[in-house]
């Protein structure tokens, strides 16, 4: 099993979904947060559960996919780094 950790670009874009979902409902912009951290549990014993990120083309950058949301991972010797969290309509080149 490998350790999960969250980079601070990946809290800050936590955030930043959160802020932009609660203008219109706090329950489900925390409804959402939930789903994306625990979408990321599966990496603790899975890390190799998502796809190579096509931008990047290299096996240790993937990502998850939680409806629109893309969650870009690193894969390290021991470590699972969570670098960032968006939506899919936004280019990954912009973030």
């Amino acid at each position: 099993m490998v350790r999960i950790e969250w980079t601070p670009l990946a809290y800050e874009d936590l955030e930043s979904i959160y802020k932009y979902i609660s203008k219109d409902s706090i329950f489900y912009a925390s409804r959402q947060i939930d789903t994306l951290i625990s979408r990321v549990d599966i990496l603790e014993e899975y890390p190799l559960a998502g796809k190579i990120v096509p931008e990047f083309n290299n096996e240790f950058i993937r990502e998850l996919i939680e409806g629109s949301y893309r969650i870009i991972y690193k894969i390290g010797k021991d470590t699972i780094f969570i670098i960032r969290i968006h939506h899919s309509a936004r280019n990954l080149k912009e973030v």
